[in-house]
């Protein structure tokens, strides 16, 4: 009896590639023995080139320094940070020591800061000296006072009493720190002999990493993730870009995100790749001159990365025609975008990914084989060995082609959120699934369209409404780089929809022309009743564009107050 593959919104990622049994550590050294005196890194505003051989020197010396500061498996180390070589030094030395990583948002100020430090009860702290606005060590002198007074490696903090070591990343020597660069010289042949016993103890299942996810709707949480969480994700997602060891990756994404730390450095990492890191933060300049430079053959960024780049001045100077692969991910991708990439950066095996720092983070990824139409109106398949269904509210699997919720199942699934037993179990099902929140839909053929956030679905008069449709349209206007849709709260329908909208340089835009643009093209519900012309959006560090702050912005400057339902 022969039954349709997708008689209803599920999938599979079947795969014959096996899983991997190795912790971060093992397959760090498997690499290295590998590809020794080949390209692992590139720090571009560093002036730094490392081998492999020389990125496990600089690996090994600082996690056996760690282990001679009393820092041992299962302690929480936090790493606040911009990117750059000590960042990834800090990845894969604590994890060949079992100690678990806590990414801390560069963005982060002072009372962010001190609740993700007491939230996992953090020992040590590796920080840069500032990033951009961000003067870390002056704001660590602010959350500590005690700071002042306290020798390095035995602070002496009432707001964060776990953290007892500071570690500064720079050459000026700092009160109550010790300089990065100087933590593996406390080592000695006894800590190299306890890591190389490590190796042999630590397990791919343990944790190894804390990612805090944004607290746009209450307290950031802590996503707890194993070993093998993010080695097979990085694995596989790279698989899926045909990754060899003479691919080289230009990450402008940031490393304290999964998409930097997990689907770039651990991605080249396992396939032997180079990691090159174009500047500390994103620049779009910064960027295309290190594709041009290392001559790098893949790239990743958010939708507004690519804006950037494509949109700036000096784009056509740079020679981009070593690329051609990478990944668009973090946000829904316009379709118009997409094609842009495609044609103008030369990205003929673009590949989309979709997930969550919750999912390690790919849950699917279109193929570079898939054919265009597949790769700039879908998010993919499932990925190897993890499955797929969207459920209506009452966690009914739905029909394909019907909106509904995508959940998601199999290894990429996290630990849990540290210590919060209660928010675990709300996003994580008794059987295992874990809900997105996520509007999607599947087709026959198990191809996945995100249709946009469920709290940002707009529900006009009845009718549900959903703003990324509305971009796509936007983005077909020759004379818009780039649009926002959410809604706004209205005391006849409960909301209406607002569009923020940025012209392409040297162009002028009009309300009167936008409005003739959707007149008989889109239905008269999803035309924006409030418009809105801006330089920018207010944004995360990663590249996210925060449509709450959008939306609190406008509904205080039109006077709107929130309808309240019955």
């Amino acid at each position: 009896m022969n039954l349709l593959p997708y008689v209803r919104s599920y999938s599979h990622g079947a795969s014959d590639v096996s899983l991997l049994g190795n912790t971060i550590g093992r397959a760090f050294d498997h690499a290295v023995e590998i590809e020794g005196d080949r390209d692992a890194l590139v720090s571009c505003h560093q002036d730094v080139r490392w081998s492999y051989d020389e990125l496990k020197r600089q690996v090994d010396k600082f996690a056996a320094g760690l282990l001679a500061l009393g820092l041992g498996p299962g302690d929480r180390v936090g790493i606040w940070s911009p990117n750059n070589a000590e960042w990834i030094v800090s990845q894969y030395s604590t994890a060949k020591a079992g100690i678990i990583l806590v990414n801390i948002n560069p963005a982060y100020r002072v009372a962010e800061l001190e609740y993700a430090l007491n939230k996992v009860e953090c020992k040590a702290l590796i920080c840069a000296k500032q990033f951009k606005t961000s003067k870390y060590i002056q704001m660590l002198h602010e959350l500590i006072p005690e700071l002042s007074t306290c020798d390095a490696g035995d602070v002496k903090s009432e707001r964060v009493p776990s953290l007892k070591t500071l570690i500064s990343i720079g050459s000026e020597a700092e009160s109550g720190f010790y300089r990065f660069q100087d933590v593996p010289t406390f080592a000695t042949e006894s800590e190299s002999e306890k890591l190389n016993a490590l190796a042999e103890t630590l397990q791919f299942d343990d944790p190894i990493n804390i990612q805090f996810t944004s607290g746009t709707t209450g307290a950031p949480k802590g996503a707890t993730l194993s070993h093998h969480n993010v080695l097979n994700n990085g694995y596989f997602t790279c698989l899926a870009l045909a990754f060899s060891r003479n691919d080289r990756l230009c990450i402008p994404v940031p490393l304290y995100h999964c998409f930097g730390m997990v689907m770039g450095s651990l991605g080249c990492m396992i396939h032997g790749a180079t990691m090159v890191l174009p500047s500390e933060g994103f620049e779009p300049e910064a960027t295309l001159q290190a594709i041009d430079t290392e001559q790098c053959t893949a790239l990743y960024g958010v939708p507004t990365m690519f804006v950037a780049m494509l949109n700036h001045s000096k784009f056509n100077q740079f020679n981009l025609d070593s690329l051609h692969t990478g990944i668009m991910a973090g946000s829904p991708c316009p379709i118009e975008v997409m094609r842009r990439i495609i044609t103008e950066m030369n990205m003929r095996d673009v590949t989309i990914a979709y997930g969550m720092t919750e999912t390690s983070p790919v849950s699917c990824q279109t193929s570079i084989d898939d054919d265009v139409e597949r790769r700039v109106t879908t998010v993919g398949k499932a990925h190897p060995h993890v499955e797929i269904k969207i459920v209506d509210p009452e966690g009914h699997i739905v029909f394909p082609g019907v909106v509904g919720e995508l959940c998601t199942r199999g290894y990429s699934v996290m630990l849990g959120y540290w210590n919060d037993k209660e928010r675990t179990e709300e996003a994580i099902d008794n059987a295992g699934w874990i809900h997105t929140g996520d509007l999607a839909t599947m087709d026959q053929d198990g191809y996945c369209n995100i249709a946009g956030r469920i709290k940002d679905m707009v529900i006009r008069g009845g009718e549900n409404v959903y703003p990324r449709e509305i971009e796509e349209y936007f983005y077909k206007h020759p004379k818009v780089e780039a649009v926002q849709v959410f809604g706004v709260p209205d005391e006849k329908y409960g909301e209406e929809l607002c569009a923020w909208i940025k012209i392409r340089e040297g162009e002028m835009l009009t309300e009167f022309e936008v409005r003739k643009f959707c007149e008989g093209q889109i239905a008269h519900y999803k035309i924006p009743k409030y418009l809105r012309f801006v330089d920018s959006f207010p944004m995360t560090v990663t590249g996210k564009v925060q449509k709450f702050v959008m939306r609190e912005e406008m509904a205080r400057d039109l006077g709107l107050a929130e309808v309240k339902s019955a």
